[in-house]
C-alpha cells in the first residue's frame, strides 16, 4: 500500500480486512521525532498498505466517533475547456511541476479523461478511494477531484484523514485504498510524484489505480491520452469544499464523502503478515540499535506507532519523522545521493546495526547496515531467500518472483535453487500486478529501491523494512544477551556465498533534454507480453546481454516531471567468492567504459558523470567524509 495514500500513495490490497480501525496519531505524538541531523532537513516519507484478513461486505462507518452531515442535493456544472498538450502519462502516472498542475483546468483536464475513458460501470453511484502523500498541492487538487468525481456521478469518495501536523496537512490514504477494495471499491486516485521534491517550485502528480489496487494498465493510460486530445467539457459538482481533517461522513444528494483514518488499519495488515513477537525480540534489546529515516514524508505518521509503540525501538530511533508538504526542502527518495543524513549516521565510526529510510509517499525503501549498503537487486532476494523462515505470511513458501528487467539477476538465482516459477517484467508495478491476480507471484522488486508482494498491488516501504527486522531477528533468535549478533553485512554474505554474487551500477543523467572483451549473446529493444492477459508493453529499454551473463541496459525512466532521466544499468556475475568484496565500481569498469564509449552519453548529455550513481561506492565515499 503505499500507506498513508500508498502511504503517499493510495493503494488496494486483498480482499480480507475485519475492521476499519479509528484509532488516530495525534500531531503531539510528532514533537519527540528528531531530526537526524541539525544542520540538515527533514526528510518526511508515506506508506500505505492494506489489509488482509476477511472483512465485511460493508464498512460500518456508524461508530461513535463518526459523524454524518447532510446537504442539499446535487447540482452540476458543465464547464468549457479545450485540449492542453502534454498529458501522456509515464511509468506511475502523470507528473509535472506544481505552477503546471495550478494552470487553468489542466488537472480538471485529466481527470475528466479519466472519467471518459471508463466504462459507466466502474464508476457511475461506485465507491473510489482518493489518497496522498502530504505533498505541496494536495489538498487543492483533492477538492477538484472530489467535486469532478460527484459531477461525473460517482456515489461515494472515500478520503484518508488530512492531519494537522503544525500548519501542515497531510492526508493519510495508505490503508484506504486497501479498504476499497476491500470493500468492492472500483478504482483509486493517488495523489503524488513519489520520490521527487514537493514545494511550489516542485513536483506534483496523479495517477489512478483499478479495483485490485494495481496501476491502471496501459490500455487506459492510452486511452486517458486519447480523450485529453479531445476533451471539450468538464463535468463539476456545485458543492462546497469537504472538511477532511475529520473523520464522519458528509452527504450530497446521492453522493457522499467518507473520510477515514489507515493508521491502525495498516498496522494490523502489518500483524498479520510478519510476525510482531519475534521482531519485538530483537528490536527491544539494549545492543540493537535501529535507525529509521521517514524523510519527512508519509511515513513519518507510520514510524512511531510501528517502530516505537508497537515494537519496542527507541524514540529516537525515527528520525526526520514529521512530515511536511516541501520534505523539509529534501529530495524524498531513499538512495545514497539524497539520504545523506541516514548513511553518515550508518557510516560513523559507532554507527546503528540496521538503517532504513523510505521515500516520499512510502513505496521505496532503502536497507543499511553498520557501513554496508544493500542494494535493492540484493534486498529482494534475500528477503525472497529467506521469506518462508522468517516470515509467517508465507510460511507455504513463495507462489512465485519476478524483477522489472533492468534490476539484476540476484533474484533469479533464488528462483532457480527454490525452484519457484521466475518473470522479468517492464518496469513498472502494474506489470507485477497482473501475476499477482493470478496468483503466480508472491515476491518482487525492482532496481530503483521498490520492493512487495502479493500483500497488496503496489510496493511497500514499511513492509520491505519489516521483513528485513524479520530477517535479521529471525536469525539471531538464538542469541543471548551479550553474544554478539548476526550483522547485516553477514546475513548478506551468507547469501552471495549461497548464490554468487551480481556485481550493479546505474548511472542516471538527470534532466536531460532529449533530441575488456565481451562477447555479444544478443542486443534487442526489450518487450514483454503479458501472460495473464496478453498486453504487449514495447520499447522498455534497449539491452545487450552477454555470454557471460553480463548485461548493458540504456532506458529512459518515466518518473520525472521535466525533461528525462537516461538511465544505464550495468550488471556482472560473480561466482568466485574470494572476489565478492570488490568494489562494484572496480567489478564493473571494464562494462561500465564500454557502456559510456557505446552510448557516447557523455557526448549528448555534455556531462562528465551522472547525477546519480547507485552502487556501494556512494556510501564508502560518503564514510571516508566523516
Amino acid at each position: 500500500m503505499a500507506m498513508a495514500a500508498g502511504l503517499g500513495t493510495c493503494i488496494f490490497s486483498l480482499p480480507s480486512l475485519q475492521r476499519l480501525s479509528t484509532a488516530t496519531t495525534t500531531a503531539a505524538s510528532f514533537s519527540s521525532l528528531r531530526t537526524c541531523s541539525p544542520s540538515s532537513p527533514l526528510l518526511f516519507s508515506t506508506i500505505l498498505t492494506p489489509k488482509t484478513r476477511q472483512y465485511s461486505s460493508a464498512m460500518k462507518a456508524s461508530s461513535p466517533s463518526t459523524t454524518f452531515t447532510e446537504s442539499q442535493d446535487l447540482k452540476v456544472n458543465t464547464i468549457p475547456t479545450k485540449p492542453i498538450e502534454g498529458q501522456k502519462t509515464g511509468t506511475s502516472g502523470l507528473r509535472k511541476k506544481v505552477k503546471v498542475f495550478m494552470e487553468e483546468n489542466y488537472l480538471a483536464n485529466w481527470i475528466q479523461a479519466l472519467f471518459n475513458s471508463l466504462p459507466p460501470e466502474d464508476y457511475k453511484n461506485a465507491l473510489l478511494v482518493l489518497g496522498g502523500d502530504g505533498r505541496y498541492f494536495n489538498k487543492e487538487a483533492a477538492q477538484l477531484i472530489i467535486k469532478i468525481a460527484a459531477g461525473n456521478g460517482v456515489g461515494k469518495i472515500l478520503v484518508g484523514k488530512f492531519k494537522c501536523l503544525g500548519n501542515v496537512l497531510l492526508l493519510e490514504c495508505g490503508t484506504i485504498i486497501q479498504i476499497a477494495s476491500i470493500i468492492a471499491a472500483n478504482g483509486g486516485f493517488i495523489m503524488s510524484a513519489s520520490h521527487n521534491p514537493g514545494g511550489p517550485e516542485y513536483d506534483w502528480g496523479i495517477k489512478f489505480n483499478y479495483s485490485s489496487g494495481q496501476p491502471a494498465p496501459e490500455s487506459i493510460t492510452d486511452m486517458i491520452y486519447g480523450n485529453t486530445l479531445s476533451i471539450s467539457e468538464i463535468k463539476l459538482a456545485d458543492i462546497p469544499d469537504v472538511d477532511l481533517s475529520s473523520v464522519g461522513i458528509t452527504k450530497y444528494g446521492n453522493f457522499s464523502v467518507e473520510i477515514v483514518d489507515p493508521v491502525s488499519d495498516y498496522l494490523d495488515l502489518m500483524e498479520d503478515v510478519f510476525d510482531f513477537s519475534l521482531i519485538r525480540s530483537l528490536v527491544s534489546r539494549s545492543d540493537f540499535r535501529f535507525t529509521f529515516d521517514a524523510m519527512h514524508a508519509v511515513t513519518g505518521a507510520y514510524a512511531k506507532p510501528i517502530f516505537v509503540d508497537k515494537l519496542g525501538a527507541s524514540p529516537d530511533s525515527i528520525c526526520n519523522g514529521v512530515p511536511l508538504e516541501d520534505f523539509g526542502h529534501g529530495h524524498p527518495d531513499p538512495n545514497l545521493t539524497y539520504a545523506k543524513d541516514l548513511v553518515n549516521i550508518m557510516y560513523s565510526d559507532n554507527g546503528p546495526d540496521f538503517g532504513a529510510a523510505s521515500d516520499g509517499d512510502g513505496d521505496r525503501n532503502m536497507i543499511l547496515g553498520r557501513q554496508f549498503f544493500v542494494t535493492p537487486s540484493d534486498s529482494v532476494a534475500i528477503i525472497a531467500a529467506n521469506a518462508q523462515e522468517a516470515i509467517p505470511y508465507f510460511q507455504s513458501g513463495p507462489k512465485g518472483l519476478a524483477r522489472s528487467m533492468p534490476t539484476s539477476g540476484a533474484l533469479d538465482r533464488v528462483a532457480e535453487k527454490l525452484n519457484l516459477p521466475f518473470f522479468e517484467v517492464p518496469t513498472g508495478w502494474k506489470f507485477f500486478g497482473n501475476l499477482m491476480d493470478a496468483g503466480t507471484l508472491s515476491i518482487c522488486g525492482e532496481e530503483s529501491f521498490g520492493t512487495g508482494s502479493d500483500h497488496i498491488r503496489e510496493k511497500d516501504g514499511i513492509w520491505a523494512v519489516l521483513a528485513w527486522l524479520s530477517i535479521i531477528a529471525y536469525k539471531n533468535k538464538n542469541k543471548n544477551p551479550g553474544e554478539e549478533l548476526i550483522s547485516i553485512s553477514e546475513i548478506v554474505k551468507e547469501h552471495w556465498a549461497t548464490y554468487g554474487r551480481n556485481y550493479f551500477s546505474r548511472y542516471d543523467y538527470e534532466r536531460y533534454n532529449v533530441a575488456g572483451v565481451y562477447s555479444l549473446q544478443f542486443a534487442d529493444d526489450f518487450t514483454y507480453k503479458d501472460p495473464v492477459d496478453g498486453s504487449v508493453a514495447s520499447k522498455q529499454g534497449v539491452r545487450f546481454v552477454f555470454t557471460d551473463g553480463s548485461r548493458i541496459i540504456f532506458r529512459l525512466s518515466g518518473t520525472g516531471s521535466a525533461g528525462a532521466t537516461v538511465r544505464i544499468y550495468i550488471e556482472q556475475f560473480e561466482p568466485d567468492v574470494s572476489k565478492h568484496d570488490l568494489d562494484a565500481q572496480v567489478a564493473l569498469k571494464p562494462l561500465i567504459d564500454l557502456a559510456l564509449s557505446v552510448s557516447k552519453l557523455k557526448e549528448f548529455t555534455g556531462r562528465e558523470k551522472p547525477t546519480i550513481s547507485l552502487d556501494d561506492k556512494k556510501a564508502t565515499a560518503a564514510a571516508a567524509e566523516l
